[in-house]
């Protein structure tokens, strides 16, 4: 499937901001370094959409994608760059906080991971929060065209074990690059939302 109309709608700073009108969410979320604007502009056939940036850590707000007036791509600040400041460490954990207060209109997780190295402590802290909100929650495993296709079928089982991930939840292999899994992942979008 393809999307015929993507827009980005805004970037919320606060509480105040976040949206919650009745339509479903999908949301992304992901180490700062791991892919997640090329992963957005990939599905959403965009080139530039989202913002690619050559510095980790540049998505600090709640960024709000509306696709084709029915449901949005929620891009969460990425979580782990070491180089933020003190105090956006906190703002960045004080605006999750507030974000996961009220998950009624969360229709989707989908949580992005780097094919080629274990998952972090992080990581596993962002799918058991996806996984407690008991919601649909799909990891995508990007990157893949960086490690030799032999290899994507134990780093796969690598990610699934480290997350504690049960069978119920996908593992994608991806590339943004390549449009490796594209295909699959825009199929379970559709499925879980409802989209035909």
């Amino acid at each position: 499937m393809r999307y015929q109309n993507t827009e980005f709608l805004l970037s919320a700073a606060s509480s105040k901001d976040f949206i919650s009108d009745g339509r479903k969410q999908v949301l992304f979320a992901g180490k700062s370094n791991v892919g997640k604007s090329s992963t957005l502009n990939c599905l959403l056939s965009r080139r530039k959409i989202a913002r690619v940036s050559a510095t980790p850590g540049k998505t600090v707000f709640v960024n709000y994608f509306l696709v084709d007036n029915t449901l949005y791509f929620v891009d969460l600040p990425g979580y782990g760059y070491a180089a933020v400041s003190k105090a956006e460490q906190k703002r960045f954990s004080d605006l999750m906080a507030d974000f996961f207060v009220d998950t009624s209109a969360f229709t989707l997780g989908i949580q992005i991971v780097d094919i080629r190295h274990k998952p972090t402590v992080l990581d596993c802290e962002m799918s058991a929060l996806f996984l407690s909100l008991n919601i649909p929650f799909v990891v995508i495993a990007n990157k893949s065209d960086k490690i030799k296709n032999s290899q994507i079928e134990a780093q796969v089982d690598l990610v699934r074990e480290t997350l504690l991930l049960p069978e119920t939840v996908p593992v994608f292999p991806f590339s943004a690059e390549k449009n490796t899994g594209k295909e699959q992942v825009l199929a379970e979008i559709s499925r879980v939302c409802g989209i035909l």
